[in-house]
Parts: structure tokens; C-alpha cells; sequence
């Protein structure tokens, strides 16, 4: 599946959009990116912590700014909205993507350390992010999606127990943000992802290609999720027909969990 398959007639952001995706380099971002540069012309900022450039045709009419650095703190966020901002002339939409698992192990064998770095990076940065985001945006209004997962609302996994709990808080996050944000205009949603078809399950939790097999064999529709699907529901959110949708997350799952 890719953009070419997509008809025509799809949700488009508006031209001329000013749009920062955290978290480009994973296989999500990627597929966002790409659907993204087969829409109107806009101004998309790209950032990555690992990872290429991503990798763009050199007539494309948009401006893509590839922006890297760790997310580790508040100030890590503020920075990075704020130059993006900066070179963008503003900030009207944002997606975050990033997350990931310190240590795939048991609960009961994690440190303090790897409790906290998982709860940070999958919890409080796109909190931070967000905030810096919807600053920028003001009254002049705007869409913020984050990323939550399915397993969060079923207990998420004893091998990545603080990832799961830092995404049921990305639930109560949208729709605390969302409250605020309705008095500027800014919708604040979010897409709980299933077992979607990127790297983060070798990456990050180890899973060889048997266990990953194994996993799809679950799932109703007997297959995982492509990237371009889950981007395609987010490019729905920031799309000019999503105008009365907040505080709302959507789960893409294939029917797992039925």
C-alpha cells in the first residue's frame, strides 16, 4: 500500500499548513510523510532522533525542514517547537509519534531508571510538546494527535508494563488538553494503534519474526495494520473534515480485542 493507492478524493490537510511531526523516522512517520507530499503544498517539519534525512523528491513545492535532536526534558520540546516555529513563520498542526520501551523485561525486573525514562518518553514529552505547540497556536486555533495503543486498555504487556500506562495517560492527556484547547479553536484528538507493521516490535520489544507471526494470528483480520492506514486516519484529524472532533481517540486495530 502506498499513496498511490489512496483515491483522490481524500482527506487532505489545508494548503499551506504548517505541520511538525515528532517521531518522522519510524515506519508510522514515514507513511505520513508520504501521503503528506501527495497533498497540498505545505510546510512540514520532519523530526527525527535517529534515522536518515527523510528523503524527499527535489521538485517537491513543499518545504520540508529536517529537524534532530533527543527529547529528554521540557526544555528539549520548547526548543524544538519553538525553531521549528521559527523557520516555519508558525505552528498550526502537530503530530507526535515518538515512543518507545527503555528495557523489554518483566515489571518486576525494571529499575527505577527504565520506569521513568518509559513514563518520560512516552507520556510526558508529548505533554510538553503539546503544550509548547498549543501556545504557539494561541487563538488563532489548531489540531494536535497523539499516539496511544490499544494494549493500554487491557493491561498492556508485563514486558513493557510503563509504556502501557504512560498510553492510558495519553488518553486522559487529549481529552484534558482537548477541555482547554475548544476555547481557542485547538482540537486536541488521538489514534490508539493496534498491532500496526513497523520496526517498534523488533526494535523495541525484541519480538522475532515467529513471535510477530504469532501475534497477527490473534487478530481478526488475520493481518497487521500497514503505516499508510494508521497515517491515513491521522491525516483525517488534521483534515479540514474533522472540524467537530476533539478530545476523541480512534482506535485502528484490525478488531483486535473483540
Amino acid at each position: 500500500m502506498n499513496a498511490q493507492k489512496f483515491p483522490d478524493w481524500c482527506p487532505q490537510i489545508e494548503k499551506g499548513s504548517k505541520l511538525l511531526v515528532v517521531g518522522a523516522s519510524g515506519g508510522m512517520g514515514r507513511a505520513l510523510i508520504d501521503l503528506l507530499l501527495a497533498g497540498p503544498e505545505s510546510c512540514i517539519g520532519a523530526h527525527r532522533v535517529f534515522g536518515e534525512p527523510v528523503s524527499v523528491d527535489s521538485h517537491t513545492s513543499h518545504q520540508i525542514l529536517d529537524l534532530q535532536g533527543p527529547l529528554k526534558n521540557e526544555k528539549d520540546c520548547i526548543d524544538l517547537v519553538n525553531n521549528f516555529a521559527e523557520q516555519a513563520k508558525g505552528v498550526n498542526l502537530l503530530v507526535v509519534l515518538c515512543g518507545g520501551i527503555s528495557r523489554s523485561a518483566h515489571w518486576k525486573d525494571l529499575t527505577e531508571s527504565e520506569w521513568n525514562d518509559d513514563i518520560n518518553l512516552n507520556l510526558s514529552i508529548p505533554f510538553f510538546l503539546s503544550r509548547a505547540a498549543m501556545d504557539l497556536m494561541g487563538d488563532s486555533g489548531g489540531k494536535v494527535v497523539l499516539i496511544g495503543t490499544e494494549s493500554a486498555l487491557h493491561g498492556g504487556s508485563p514486558t513493557s508494563l510503563p509504556y502501557g500506562v504512560a498510553k492510558r495517560g495519553i488518553e486522559c492527556l487529549v481529552q484534558g488538553l482537548a477541555r482547554e484547547g475548544a476555547k481557542k479553536g485547538i482540537l486536541v484528538n488521538g489514534v490508539r494503534a493496534g498491532f500496526i507493521k513497523t520496526g517498534f516490535h523488533s526494535r523495541w520489544q525484541d519480538k522475532t519474526e515467529e513471535d510477530i507471526m504469532n501475534r497477527i494470528r490473534l487478530i481478526p483480520l488475520g493481518r497487521g495494520g500497514e503505516p499508510e492506514e494508521a497515517a491515513a486516519l491521522i491525516i483525517y484529524l488534521l483534515s479540514g473534515w474533522s472540524q467537530f472532533i476533539t478530545g476523541q481517540m480512534f482506535a485502528i486495530t484490525g478488531g483486535d480485542w473483540l
